[in-house]
Order: C-alpha cells, then structure tokens, then sequence
C-alpha cells in the first residue's frame, strides 16, 4: 500500500501525472472525484472531465464532502484510489454553510470541516491500497486580502501538510515536471 500525493499550482499538469500514475499502474482505478456542480461553468468543467476519463474503464464515484467515508469503502489492495482534488473538497467544506464571511478578522470553520477533515485523515492512515491525491498549492504567492481569502489558503496550507506527512511519496508538478519531495520514483 503506497500513498502519494501530487500537487502544484493550477495548470502544472498535477492531475495529468496523477491519472498517469494510475494507467500506469496494473490495479483497478477508482476516481474519486470532488467537484459540485455550482454553475454553468463548473458543470462543463466536470463533463469535460468526465469524457476525458471515458476511455479508461475506470469507476468514478463522485463524492464533494465525505471523501473519508470514500476512501474507506473503495479501498481494497487490488484497486489504486485516484483523487481528484483535496482543494475542490476542502471548497467544500469550508463553504457547505451559506453564511457571510467578515472582511476581517479570524473566521471559525463549520463543524462539517472539522468533522470530515478528520475522519478523511484517519481513513488515509487506515487506506487498504494505493492511494493518489491531487491538491493544489495555494500559498506561494503574495498573502491574499481579506479574511475568507487568507483562511483558505492557510487551511488548504493545513491540509497539505497533514496528507504529505501520512503520505510515503510526495510530487511537486510544475509545468508539467515532476520532483519527487519525497519518497522514491
């Protein structure tokens, strides 16, 4: 059982190397898929996805807020889990109540946040097979103005953090390039 996570910047070819990994591989594929259809465009986004993956006999389960209990049901040492984005999850959570967001100030997360962020955590550890997690790097440029948009990117900051440490291999992906952080390649 190997877990890896890819992530870079938007548009660095992280989920191209990811869905490599998982052709590559000679395990059964579930793709685990993050993304809610919000608007007009986020739905094109997703069916663009969807006919992209087509060709490749893989199973997609589509699951925007409880990516533990995901993990936990798909797992099986047969079958490489691919998913596709802890950022777009995190989206999620952070935002699954409408409710205003102050300009400044701290902002406390949802209880869904802290409920799933930790059960997502644990069925990580517990994984039974290959896991690959797409995420995106959001803190490397300027500290971004206003409250809602400085707690995103430290929560995503967070995350990634958390998963690289349960995580036997870490790949940084920039134009498209890959360097291995951690682990083996």
């Amino acid at each position: 059982m190997r877990r890896t996570l890819v992530f870079g910047g938007a548009r660095s070819g992280k989920s191209a190397y990811a869905e490599n990994l998982a052709a590559g591989s000679s395990q059964n594929v579930v793709y685990v898929a993050t993304a809610q259809a919000g608007d007009a465009e986020m739905m094109a986004r997703i069916a663009s996805h969807r006919q992209q993956r087509s060709h490749c006999g893989w199973r997609t389960v589509e699951e925007p807020l409880a990516l533990g209990e995901a993990i936990a049901c798909w797992s099986r040492p047969e079958t490489m889990l691919l998913v596709d984005c802890l950022t777009v999850w995190l989206s999620n959570l952070l935002f699954a109540e409408n409710r205003d967001f102050p300009e400044v100030g701290e902002i406390g997360p949802p209880a869904i946040f802290l409920e799933q962020r930790e059960a997502f955590l644990r069925a990580l550890e517990q994984a039974k097979g290959d896991v690959v997690l797409v995420s995106n790097e959001v803190g490397m440029g300027i500290v971004p103005q206003g409250a809602v948009s400085r707690w995103f990117v430290d929560e995503a900051g967070r995350l990634n953090q958390a998963v690289a440490a349960r995580c036997e291999q870490v790949v940084w992906v920039a134009a498209g390039l890959p360097l291995v952080l951690k682990g083996e390649r």
